[in-house]
């Protein structure tokens, strides 16, 4: 009954502002009519919410053409009173809905109907700039602030972004052109962006033509990221795909990425300016991803890693047609470290290197880094890896005074190109050992027999974010569509 009555409010609601939709907005209403729309979907969440709308409630236009920028912020600012009462959700309806950057609200989903695509503004008004990321000391792009992403937040709890594989297109090739031309007096934007938050899941969505990174949890805890397809020419500059930064606890999987940059690209802050933020990526599980990416690595460990990357464990990875499929870049005055990596079950195809792993990534924040600083490289797993026509085996070089460690390879084949380069691989300054990988490996890691082939395994606790469970969610809600 009580279910009912909160029904009839609802319909009286969208009724009284349909009415007032008209009595503002008379030329529109001549052209134009209005309906209330029944919408059923359901998703897993890490959370339910007990309120819902949609964005046509606020004033949303899908036609894409008319700015929904106002839209968002009306409607997640009226949402957001719901965060004590069960939380709430914005349902975006199928259609075309440009918009700049807005921000969520905290225990909050945003669901992205099947046929709806966000489209990112051109519009550079309305695309706010903020200060450059304290751990960074400068934006990426240029060393003034950065663009505000097109999805964002900070300081949250319990945030989802998710839909039916909805769509979110940032029309990248404007913010391409303009970083080409030289012509960016701050950092491109990125896709979604979450700060200082915790408990956050991005899923079941695609994203097309970032301006730059895809999806950038940051300074963040808890975090699920699953079932994202994203797809930029792999031409573009710097569209990674998922960027974990600083992040403690976080999950990737069953995502495919086809990309101008790195798939995943772990980062924790960049020379002098990360050591001092001194905030680590650790316990990162990242499973069933599938990559593409011509010119850079399916997992990339660096080069911004001056807080610390530890304990991470990728398994069941495919890279098709990719430059590198593990890689560490790292370089002097990076500090920080770099450790308990283990990666198993992945498979390559058509790759320059199989593993790369280097201490000369020379890209500087400033001039102020510290010569001193030199980074940890240890105890880094590779095993169970299959793949075909490699140019290259792999390329470690460490650095000179400040070797890497405790690098372990075992079970391992790689079949060379025919073109392949005669020396498959190059090692300096790294120390370790390996089992059971084809071609032999250079002296430095020399083959300690068969018996060792089960070496360099996982560690056999799980990671907290592994067992969290997500809830079903199911909702039927009505809402108004112009047409």
């Amino acid at each position: 009954m009580e279910l009912l009555w909160k029904t009839h409010i609802r319909v009286i609601k969208i009724v009284y502002v349909l009415f007032v939709v008209t009595l503002l907005c008379p030329k529109r209403a001549e052209s134009r009519k209005a309906r209330i729309v029944t919408a059923s979907f359901e998703y897993n969440g890490i959370n339910c919410r007990a309120q819902s709308a949609s964005l046509t409630d606020f004033g949303g236009v899908g036609d894409g053409k008319t700015s929904n920028t106002k839209a968002f912020e009306s409607a997640i600012s009226h949402l957001s009173q719901y965060g004590n009462e069960g939380g709430s959700q914005l349902y975006v309806p199928a259609g075309k809905w440009l918009t700049g950057s807005f921000s969520l609200t905290s225990h909050f989903t945003l669901y992205l109907d099947k046929d709806a695509i966000l489209l990112a503004s051109q519009d550079i008004t309305e695309w706010p700039v903020i200060e450059p990321l304290p751990s960074y000391g400068r934006g990426r792009d240029a060393p003034a602030g950065r663009y505000t992403s097109l999805i964002f937040g900070t300081n949250l709890t319990d945030v989802i972004v998710t839909g039916e594989n909805g769509t979110i297109d940032g029309q990248g090739a404007f913010w391409w052109q303009q970083f080409h031309r030289k012509k960016l007096k701050y950092t491109r934007p990125y896709l979604i962006e979450l700060m200082f938050s915790d408990t956050i899941q991005i899923s079941n969505l695609t994203l097309l033509n970032s301006p730059s990174w895809n999806i950038h949890p940051v300074y963040s805890s808890n975090i699920i990221v699953q079932g994202i397809t994203i797809i930029a020419p792999v031409s573009s500059p710097n569209t990674d795909g998922i960027n974990p930064d600083s992040c403690t606890n976080t999950r990737i999987e069953d995502c495919y990425i086809v990309s101008g940059d790195d798939c995943v690209a772990v980062k924790s802050g960049w020379d002098e300016y990360g050591i001092k933020f001194g905030m680590p990526t650790k316990q990162l599980v990242i499973r069933r991803l599938t990559c593409i990416s011509p010119y850079s690595a399916t997992i990339a460990l660096g080069s911004e890693m001056s807080g610390g990357i530890q304990d991470v464990r990728a398994e069941d990875i495919t890279a098709i047609r990719t430059e590198s499929g593990v890689r560490i870049k790292t370089a002097v005055g990076r500090g920080g470290y770099v450790k308990d990596i283990y990666v198993k079950r992945m498979n390559m195809y058509t790759m320059k290197w199989a593993f790369k792993m280097t201490g000369d990534y020379n890209s500087h924040a400033d001039t102020h880094y510290d010569p001193n600083a030199l980074p940890e490289i240890s105890n880094i797993n590779y095993r169970d890896i299959v793949a075909e026509n490699v140019t290259i085996a792999a390329r470690f070089e460490g650095i000179s005074n400040d070797p890497f460690k405790g690098i372990c390879i075992a079970n391992v084949t790689l079949g060379m190109a025919v073109k392949a380069k005669k020396q498959p691989w190059t090692c300096t300054d790294i120390e370790g050992m390996t089992s059971g990988v084809t071609p032999p490996p250079c002296a430095l890691l020399p083959d300690q027999g068969i018996e060792k082939i089960t070496a360099c395994d996982f560690p056999k606790e799980n990671l907290p974010i592994e067992n969290l469970e997500l809830k079903k969610c199911t909702y039927s809600m009505k809402y108004i569509e112009m047409y």
